[in-house]
């Protein structure tokens, strides 16, 4: 029996990262009707409303969908998350509530729901959008085992989970995970430009670069052998890969990948700061 049975999730935002959730929880077999989304929007709650999904109008009755949930998933921007959540935090009883926010922390949003502190703060990514993500958790200490569970249930619907039991991890998740989307898509943007300036046309060199990507990455999620090993088998002594390998290390490409993620992870540090 999964933990998600008979569970009533709401949805305090219903952008992308609301999709993208609501999605992977359908795929699931979550059934619609156990889900609600909360949006001032009246585009937004038809778009919801046409998968069968209950909505609210949040500028009307804010509370209406904290009322007999069991998980509160807030998903909206950062920016406006204390204007949205003073309107119903006096309405939370012991509900579960999880952030995806960047730059919130559990304190933070403690404070903005009035001290409530059954909060998960989750880190998830892109790729969500297709069930295929990644995604950093953390607890409160007043996160039940019980909760725990649930929260990974919901987050999970989407891809990968992981906790942290540090919350400042949080920070190299972002690094990790969060923003690292657009770092393989940098890649993959290179690997194109690098073989059409070889001769292949766009078209060629977007599906051979994409496919490729794709290819070596699940290799090494099904392979028992480290990224680096997987790396070293496709070396031939003297050869092409030796070749490219040898000119990427000459100019330091790992170096500037951890550099790119120290600085993701000190943006994502400053961007906490400046919204306590």
């Amino acid at each position: 029996m999964s933990v998600l049975e008979n569970k009533k999730i709401s949805f305090i935002g219903g952008g992308n990262m609301a999709q993208a959730l609501i999605s992977g929880l359908i795929a699931c077999d979550i059934k619609p009707e156990l889900i609600t989304v909360s949006a001032p929007s009246a585009e937004t709650r038809q778009h919801y409303t046409e998968q069968n999904i209950k909505t609210v109008d949040a500028s009307t009755d804010p509370k209406a969908a904290i009322k007999g949930a069991d998980v509160v998933v807030l998903a909206v921007k950062p920016q406006v998350m204390q204007d949205v959540v003073s309107e119903f935090a006096d309405a939370l009883e012991g509900q579960l509530v999880i952030s995806v926010a960047a730059g919130l922390s559990t304190e933070l949003l403690s404070s903005m729901l009035g001290g409530y502190r059954h909060i998960v703060r989750a880190m998830p990514n892109t790729p969500s959008q297709i069930q295929m993500g990644a995604t950093g958790l953390y607890a409160t200490d007043d996160i039940s085992e019980e909760q725990k569970q649930l929260a990974t249930a919901v987050m999970a619907a989407s891809g990968l989970t992981m906790w942290v039991d540090d919350e400042t991890h949080m920070h190299a998740v972002t690094a990790v995970a969060g923003s690292a989307p657009a770092y393989v898509f940098y890649f993959i943007e290179s690997m194109i430009d690098g073989a059409v300036a070889l001769g292949l046309d766009k078209e060629q060199a977007s599906q051979l670069a994409m496919q490729t990507v794709l290819g070596a990455a699940q290799m090494t999620i099904n392979s028992d052998d480290s990224p680096a090993e997987l790396r070293r088998k496709v070396m031939s002594p003297k050869g092409t890969t030796q070749a490219a390998i040898e000119s990427m290390q000459a100019n330091e490409i790992g170096r500037q990948i951890g550099e790119a993620m120290q600085a993701c992870y000190d943006r994502s540090q400053a961007l906490s700061e400046e919204m306590k």
